[in-house]
Order: C-alpha cells, then structure tokens, then sequence
C-alpha cells in the first residue's frame, strides 16, 4: 500500500523512514496505485549525480493530460475543474468542468497539429492568466509538444532570448491583458521580440481585451476560428517516462536564462503527490494557489497537480489590489475557498491596509494556508495566522525550487508542526543535507551549512536545454555527488530546515529570482554607465529590493533623477518591470580588490544601513571609494 496521502505522524514517520531505506520500492508504489500507464517500468531509478544523469521509471509510457482530464471523465465529468475568477470584479466566474475542460484540451490539441505542430516541437506561451493558458499547456501535453510559458510582464528582448534558446516553432498569445485598471499590449510586445527571432512559423492570437492589433498575413492567426473548425476528439501522443515535458526558464547569476527542463513521468508523480499531500485536499474542497502559471509555482500547483487529484482549482486573472485590497479576501469569500496558498510579498502588502478590508469578507472556509516564493518573516506569519487563518489553519511554508519541480520542505497540516520562519522538515522521499565549506556533509543535527539534496526526486530537472555542462557546473560541481541548491539553512535540534538565503548573485524580490549579472549587463549598456554593482537589501513588502550602485563614465551635467528613470527604463526593456532598482546611489567608484574584483559584501552591507562593520578594507585597490560611498548612502 503507497504512501500517497499521508494523514497521520505515524505514517509520515514510516513513509519517511521506508523512502529513505528503500527508494526505489517508495516510488513504484507510489507510481503504480495512483497514475495511469500504458506501459510500466523497467527500472524505477538509475542516478549517476556526478554525471549527472538520472533516470525515472525507465521504459513506462504514458500521457500526463490523459491522467490529468481522461481517467476523472467517469467519476469528476461534471465536477468543476478549473474556476476562473477575471479580472473585472463584476465580470461573472467561468465554470469549467473535467467534461468541458477534456473537450477544450482535445479542441485546442487538434489546432496546434493542423498548424504542423508534432512531438517534440517547442511552443512558447505567453498569455495571461486566463483559461486558454492552462488549456495551451494541457493541449501541447497532449501531442506531446514541449511547453515552454513566459511570464507575460517580461519584456520583448527577454521573451525573444527564450523563444530563441530552444528553438520554439510557435507562439500563443493574446491581443492584450488586463491588469487591474491597465491594459498591457501582449501582442506588440510579441510582434518586437519575433523580430529578432527565427524559426517562428505561427503565432496563434487570442482575442481577450478586443483592442486594434496587427496580425502578420500567413503567419497570425486568430485562435477562435480554427477552434470552431477543429474536432474535439484527440487521441493522447504515447510518451516515454524521460520525454521533455516542458522547459521553463529561471534567472542565473551569470549570463543566459537557464532553460530547465522537466520530464513526464518524474515529474507528473511528485506534483501529484507533493500537491495531494502539502494541501491535504479533499474531494470537494475549492484550492487556489494566486501564482501565475508562467512560474514554476503555477505549473505544479494551478495546473499539474490539482488536476492529477481532481480537484477544483481556481485562476485568478487580476491583483490583489484590484478594484481595491481587499480582493483576495473577496474571492475567499465568493468561493468559499478552502486552500489558499500564496506569496510573502502579497501578505506583507495587504498586511499594511486596513483590517476592515480584511473583516468585512466571510474567511471562514479556509482549512489551510499557503506561502511560496521565500522565506515568510516571523511578523507576515503571524498576521497571516491572526487575521486570515483566524489561528485555525495551518501555514505550509513550502520550501523548492524551478529546478525541483515540487515542494521539498514544508510542514503537513494537522500532520507535522508549522514553525514561524522555518520550512520545517523534508517531504517523505526528499533526502536534503548540510555541506561544511570544505565540503563535507555535516553530521550533527543542529547545525548550519550549505543546503544540498543527496539523493535523486522524481521531479528533479534533468538538465538545461542544449547545455548539460551549464546543468553540471551550476547543480553537481561544488559538492560531489549531490545536487547544490544555492541556499544557505540551518537545522534545529529536531531537524527543521530553515532557509537563510541565497549563498550566490542571485537575489527574492517579491518570489522572483533574479540573476544581479543580467541586471548589471541591462545597466551597463546606457552611455553614460561606466560600471554598476546590484545588491539586495531589506524591504518591508519585497522582502528584498534592488539597490544599485553605479559610476558614471565622467562627470555629467545630466540630471540624476532623469538617469534613474533611464536606468530604470533600460532594465524593464531588457528583463522587464520586476528587475526595476528601488534605490540608485552614483559612485566616484566601486571598492574592489587588488585583482579587481568588485566586493559585494561591502555594498550589501552599506545597501542594509550597515557599515560600521565593514571589516578591513585597508588591502583594497581603492579603499577610499567605500567611505564617498557610505556618505552619500540613502
């Protein structure tokens, strides 16, 4: 009997222990009582992490939409599936059940092939939170075509370096979206990236905000058309357990996006499983994760694993604040939702409104909470518990990565023990440790030390698109045999985690990971920019912000504040608005060593107000820059 749905101590003590003793058995029964295969495996698991290479449930085939929609047709067909909430407030719900939503997919599927679109093609989504891109996601499933969503708030030139990374042959956007009060043009945003793109050969438009675009003859076409001409019938492309599912792209702290990739098998069991156990869902309980799919978050928890479990999940097209801030609580009540799962940077911000926003709507239907994106703050948890959960819900405080492709680390409600600050204990079947700086793993319970995984997942990527060495360099070599998150933690004398941050140039603003690297290249292309440096420092609502320093290549005459809004401008052109700098200091200059390289660790600590502890700066190359500018901090 699988360990699928864990509901009590004992039994996540003993799933615990049976994953760690013996792996392979862990997962196939796991595999083998809750998914669908048209063929079994021959081996559950090959691992060679120095390599790295991994391999799950070799030799099965399947089909990840056939599990998410077919198999609930008989018992869930008139269940609804996915709730969609728009973003006009007065606009009514969309209702779509298992039936409607198998149909759409099929629909959808039959579109994407008469337009020469096979197994293994690449199709970039970039839409807004609507249902048609969720439908997109499970269409391209379906065929077996390779997903890969942007975000839609990044910008051309970051849209176009993804589409051209793996070679995608479409795109499917929309006219536009809504953003509360605001309508943003995806479609022109499209039409700029495509022109320094090859290779697209249909960009397939959805009609949602009715605005006046440009469609491109032979190449644009409007989606609801072929939709009306297309069958609803769609046979499921037979898949292989390790066929790339889909590619979603997250920042580096050096160069490039990394394009991660994520396989069928691996992955469909532990976002099935992850979901099904972090949330505890229940048959008729109404789920919503305020992610946007674009994000590894919406991927396994709007999509993937809510449908694996049937459930009903819902997709909010809006913002938090949007007619005003008490818009979340508005829907919890609307909807009578039971999980809420959400960022820290939203409960920071709606935490500083009124209460009454807050009291005027009925909460009581929540059963549990949810955080994501980084570390919630002991103050966020504590008014989350107090005034959302009114101290009856659990907070999951779910630690994972893109990478990991589902939760690690995280408290069971009602299970196991949620602890303000700490993601508290690993999932059965996750194996993290703590890594010393000479590298070796760190036996004693309480300690504090690298965060590293010494043992394969199933959800675990499986390299970086065209570039397995990047894969290798980034995740296996600082720690042999063992997967390296990038985080730093610290574990309790009972063996919770709690994560102490970034250990590379990667910074959390508001849940997004953000290389400093391509900040710094977007920065360094204005004219007058000599050089720049970016840190992170703490921020009430982002948790962490942006602060850059900059030298200038002379002494201009130009108004700073007018150089912000360029530096700025340029940023949100080459990434998009999430990179934008919440502070900019010009510098004489940066301290550096004597090989020249720029010592972040000084700007981080001026960046957070402290620089009385700055250490010896005496065997810098140009100690003096540091105190021009510690007087001239904000």
């Amino acid at each position: 009997m699988s360990h699928y749905h864990i509901k009590s101590i004992a039994q996540f003590n003993q799933a615990t222990q049976e994953a760690k003793d013996n792996p392979e058995q862990f997962w196939h029964d796991i595999a083998l009582e809750n998914f669908m295969w048209r063929n079994t495996w021959d081996t559950v698991v090959k691992h060679d992490l120095t390599m790295p290479s991994v391999t799950w449930f070799e030799g099965a085939q399947l089909n990840i939409s056939e599990n998410c929609l077919d198999r609930n047709l008989a018992e869930r067909g008139d269940k609804t599936a996915i709730l969609f909430e728009p973003n006009d407030p007065d606009a009514s719900a969309e209702k779509i059940t298992y039936k409607e939503l198998h149909k759409r997919v099929c629909t959808f599927a039959n579109v994407l092939k008469s337009k020469g679109i096979k197994k293994g093609d690449r199709v970039c989504l970039y839409l807004p939170m609507i249902p048609e891109l969720a439908i997109a996601v499970l269409a391209c499933a379906r065929i077996g075509a390779i997903h890969s969503v942007v975000f839609a708030g990044f910008s051309a030139t970051a849209l176009a370096t993804r589409i051209d990374d793996c070679a995608c042959k479409m795109v499917i956007t929309s006219d536009g979206s809504y953003r509360g009060a605001k309508t943003i043009d995806l479609k022109g945003i499209v039409d700029q990236a495509l022109e320094k793109c090859n290779g697209i050969e249909s960009v397939l438009v959805v009609k949602r905000i009715a605005s006046e675009i440009l469609m491109v003859p032979d190449r644009d076409f409007w989606l609801a058309p072929l939709l009306a001409q297309a069958s609803d019938i769609c046979e499921p492309e037979i898949m292989d357990a390790e066929d790339p599912l889909f590619v979603l792209y997250t920042s580096g702290s050096t160069g490039k996006p990394k394009g991660i990739v994520h396989t069928t098998a691996g992955y469909m069991v532990y976002a099935g499983y992850s979901f099904k156990n972090v949330f505890q869902y229940e048959e008729d309980d109404v789920y919503w994760c305020t992610a946007d799919i674009g994000w590894i978050t919406g991927h396994s928890y709007i999509v993937y694993g809510p449908l694996l479990n049937g459930a009903t999940t819902v997709m909010f097209e809006g913002v938090p604040t949007y007619p005003d801030v008490g818009r979340f609580w508005e829907i919890v009540a609307k909807h009578k939702i039971t999980q809420f799962y959400t960022a820290p940077t939203a409960i920071r911000a709606l935490a500083k409104e009124s209460l009454s926003l807050v009291e005027k709507h009925d909460l009581s239907s929540l059963k549990i909470l949810g955080s994501v994106g980084e570390p919630i703050n002991e103050e966020a948890w504590h008014w989350y518990d107090d005034h959302i959960g009114k101290n009856k819900c659990p907070i999951v405080d779910t630690w994972w990565q893109t990478e990991n492709g589902g939760i690690m680390i995280t408290s069971i409600p009602g299970i196991t023990e949620s602890i303000p600050t700490y993601a508290t204990l690993p999932l059965p079947g996750i194996q993290p440790c703590l890594m010393d700086e000479n590298g070796n793993e760190i036996l004693e319970i309480k300690a504090e030390g690298r965060m590293c995984v010494k043992f394969p997942w199933p959800s675990m990527a499986r390299t970086i698109y065209g570039n397995h060495e990047r894969y290798k360099e980034t995740y296996f070599a600082s720690f042999n045999g063992k997967y390296f998150t990038g985080d730093g933690a610290l574990r309790d004398e009972l063996g919770n985690y709690r994560i102490t941050g970034r250990v590379d140039d990667v910074i959390i603003v508001s849940g997004h990971n953000l290389g400093t690297a391509p900040i710094e290249d977007a920065i360094d292309q204005h004219p007058l920019v000599a050089e720049s440096a970016v840190v992170g420092f703490p921020h009430d609502i982002k948790g962490t912000a942006l602060y850059g320093f900059v030298t200038l290549k002379n002494e201009q005459g130009k108004d700073e504040n007018e150089l912000r809004n360029e530096v700025n401008d340029m940023i949100a052109s080459e990434i998009g608005p999430i990179a934008k700098l919440e502070k900019i200091q010009f510098t004489q200059g940066l301290p550096k060593t004597r090989s020249g390289k720029i010592m972040r660790r000084i700007l981080r600590k001026i960046a957070e107000g402290d620089s009385s502890n700055l250490g010896d700066i005496s065997t810098l190359l140009n100690p003096e820059a540091v105190q021009d500018i510690i007087d001239n901090a904000f």
